[in-house]
């Protein structure tokens, strides 16, 4: 399989920012969306009118309201919006690929609703040997889980396996199978492949107990 870790991509400088509750965009993973607050449909307006992106920010841990920018993380998610479907009562349902791990910088406006500078957070390699054994065992998690009953979309099931780049199988499995909040950020905002794997790895197996 291409190695699609290594494709350079060309992203904004800026870009709005949604914040929801346990969230992680996770690059090369989908995530279905339904936008019906005011700000949010401004906001996907704006998107569509510009280069249909946005960032997915999750709220920080004993948060349930957000007032400023130091109640969500600042490692986040930039997406694309693949698919979009307005309703006539003006919500929309959306498909939302994720892009990018990007840094929140700083913010160029907070209402209607927020827009960021972004800085894109690039992944360090793993050593080829140390990626090899690190991805065997965390396909072998995987099995044990769908073991389990947990369902994985064939599809999905399939690219695992053929998957070379441990950047990537990190971030589909992570986005596939951690259900704690705070699981998915410590592995989100890890930038060094071969410890998301061991980190990875080490959150999988608490959640299975």
């Amino acid at each position: 399989m291409k190695n699609i870790a290594d494709q350079r991509l060309n992203l904004p400088a800026h870009a709005p920012v949604m914040v929801l509750p346990g969230a992680a965009l996770f690059p090369h993973s989908l995530l279905p969306l339904y936008i019906f607050e005011p700000r949010y449909r401004a906001m996907l307006a704006w998107s569509l009118e510009q280069q249909r992106m946005f960032c997915i920010a999750p709220m920080k841990p004993g948060i349930s309201e957000v007032r400023t920018a130091d109640d969500f993380h600042h490692t986040v998610g930039l997406g694309l919006v693949r698919a979009c479907v307005g309703r006539e009562d003006g919500t929309s349902h959306l498909m939302l690929q994720g892009l990018a791990r990007v840094r929140l910088t700083g913010f160029v406006q907070d209402t209607p609703f927020r827009i960021a500078e972004i800085r894109e957070l690039r992944s360090t390699p793993a050593e080829p040997l140390e990626g090899e054994l690190l991805a065997a065992k965390l396909l072998e998690i995987c099995a044990q889980l769908r073991a389990r009953g947990v369902g994985v979309p064939e599809v999905l099931d399939k690219q695992l396996a053929q998957i070379e780049d441990a950047a990537v199988l990190s971030d589909l499995v992570a986005h596939t199978f951690l259900r704690e909040a705070q699981h998915r950020q410590d592995v989100f905002e890890e930038l060094r492949a071969g410890e998301r794997l061991r980190l990875l790895i080490r959150h999988l197996t608490a959640e299975m107990l």
